[in-house]
């Protein structure tokens, strides 16, 4: 692909701004030819934010105003594009990248992929068979803490790990559930550790590896919504290590934490602040080019998504024009998916659960 790729949106709720944004950041290389949502006037609202986007970077290219929908099917049956970005309720991302593949078009997916493993399959089986691309988004992994911290991992400065513990500690009160029907169910949202702590269960499986199994226990304990506002998972890796992940959205008075610390024989790093975004403790046996980096690289995201569109996107691109492999596709995404369900299974049934987890 020598010319531009051109991209639709689907979804125009709060996480498509990301987006929008990343697209018109590599406005070289890509465009935003449509947008659709059920709301019409929103998706024409987020068509005007990538014209005010590309304006206010200093862009003024004669790009027209990406075409609005209220209607997915019309718009993948009029509309020319390359790939389909995919922020609509998570319980619907395989049900519209199934539609999309099977017009050939490329899929990228907001996380999570699917509300269940095997919605998550299908999608799988759908790009596959319709030989296009699966991108699943996991910008965490790109922001520069992450990504120093994933060096120190590879590099094997903590020696044997044996614990990762993970928080994510923040706030959802019961007007973010009522503000759309979809929230806090089963069918479209999946729950806390689905939902707001998914990329916190694709950092435990990159950086600690495979997970051999994991207990549970979750519970909804104040927020009126069918799946959990809260939870703890103890997790087995297969290299032994143990790791824990604490999930709340009922922080009083707003978002207290997004941290990972991992503590091995010859290592100990903590990131937190909101969403891992702050590196607090840093401390190896042995020194390496890297400590001096560690030292100013904090910073303050605008929000808990961080930075990382614009990287994940800059990859999508480079695959689709054939210079790279995708960060993160389908199969890489269904990993933490998998945790997950281990983890609402275990809560479920009482018990520990052994992954991977026997569907067929």
């Amino acid at each position: 692909m020598d010319e531009k790729i051109r991209f639709g949106l689907a979804g125009c709720g709060r996480i498509s701004g990301k987006h929008i944004e990343a697209i018109s950041y590599l406005d070289q290389a890509a465009e935003l030819v449509c947008v659709c949502d059920l709301i019409k006037e929103r998706a024409n609202l987020k068509a005007l934010a990538y014209l005010n986007y590309l304006e206010n970077a200093g862009i003024k290219p004669e790009v027209p105003k990406p075409a609005v929908y209220a209607d997915l099917d019309e718009m993948l049956k009029k509309e020319e594009i390359d790939i389909l970005s995919i922020c609509t309720p998570s319980g619907l991302h395989p049900v519209h990248g199934i539609k999309a593949a099977q017009k050939h078009i490329h899929v990228l997916t907001e996380k999570p992929m699917a509300t269940n493993l095997r919605l998550a399959d299908d999608l799988i089986k759908a790009c596959d068979e319709a030989k296009v691309k699966l991108f699943v988004v996991k910008q965490n992994r790109l922001n520069s803490t992450m990504q120093l911290l994933k060096s120190a991992v590879d590099k094997g400065r903590f020696g044997k790990i044996h614990m990762i513990l993970v928080n994510v500690l923040w706030s959802r009160p019961q007007s973010y559930y009522d503000e759309a029907k979809w929230r806090g169910t089963w069918e479209f949202d999946g729950g806390a550790f689905c939902n707001q702590a998914s990329h916190y269960a694709d950092l435990v499986e990159w950086l600690g590896g495979p997970v051999e199994s994991v207990t549970a226990m979750t519970g909804t304990l104040a927020r009126r919504i069918e799946t959990e506002d809260t939870g703890s998972a103890v997790i087995r890796f297969r290299n032994g290590a143990i790791g824990s992940m604490n999930v709340t959205m009922l922080a009083y008075p707003k978002n207290v934490e997004g941290s990972i610390t991992i503590i091995g024989e010859k290592g100990t790093v903590r990131v937190g602040g909101v969403a891992i975004n702050r590196i607090e403790r840093w401390e190896f046996q042995e020194e390496d080019e890297d400590d001096k980096i560690a030292a100013s690289l904090s910073y303050e995201p605008p929000n808990v998504y961080g930075f990382g569109h614009t990287g994940y996107y800059r990859n999508v691109l480079e695959v689709l024009k054939g210079n790279a492999e995708p960060d993160i596709d389908g199969r890489e995404g269904r990993k933490s998916l998998e945790l997950i369900m281990g983890i609402y299974k275990s809560s479920r049934e009482g018990r520990a659960i052994q992954l991977p987890i026997d569907l067929y």
